[in-house]
């Protein structure tokens, strides 16, 4: 008997600023697709419901060791508005994060994935994003599925050589996992 696995429905969601995040969004999706379905989309465009998933992958830049706030958001925008900076504002970035679909998010698949950007520095340092993330998504009900991935930019506000690989591998990762049975 030659029966194929359901193929797996994954939802990315990101929030980006200068577009690091949504890169590494995109990457992971790369990663997942050849195992997979994948919607991803800015949190903007984030239904409220995404209980029909199979998986949800989100992922946020880290501001301020956590989440983004209105605040930051701003902030990000005068960083882009500094020329010197070379930094170009993502068209979705000053409107709702991350924070804020999470407050008010419905329906969620059975289990979660975050990931985030931050600074090239350790952790204890920068904060993580992925792990308020993972703090809230297990307060609304759903498990972890993996533990969280956090891809570095350097002090440019640029992602670091080989993260987009890195990304695409954790999407591999994701792919392999969802096709074993005992996961599922």
């Amino acid at each position: 008997m030659n029966e194929t696995a359901p193929v797996a429905r994954v939802t990315i969601i990101y929030e980006s600023m200068f577009g690091n995040t949504r890169r590494i969004a995109e990457a992971i999706a790369e990663g997942l697709r050849p195992t997979a379905t994948v919607t991803v989309l800015p949190v903007k465009d984030a239904p409220e419901s995404i209980g029909q998933s199979d998986i949800l992958i989100a992922g946020a830049p880290t501001h301020a060791h956590s989440l983004s706030r209105p605040s930051t958001r701003t902030e990000a925008g005068r960083w882009a508005d500094d020329t010197a900076r070379h930094l170009t504002l993502e068209p979705d970035a000053e409107g709702i994060g991350m924070r804020e679909w999470l407050e008010t998010c419905g329906q969620l698949p059975p289990v979660f994935a975050a990931f985030d950007t931050r600074a090239d520095t350790a952790e204890l340092f920068t904060g993580s994003a992925a792990s308020h993330i993972e703090k809230r998504l297990r307060k609304l009900g759903t498990r972890r599925f993996l533990p969280k991935a956090s891809f570095v930019v350097d002090k440019r506000s640029v992602l670091v050589d080989g993260e987009l690989e890195r990304a695409r591998s954790w999407g591999r990762t994701i792919g392999a996992e969802l096709r074993m049975p005992v996961l599922r």
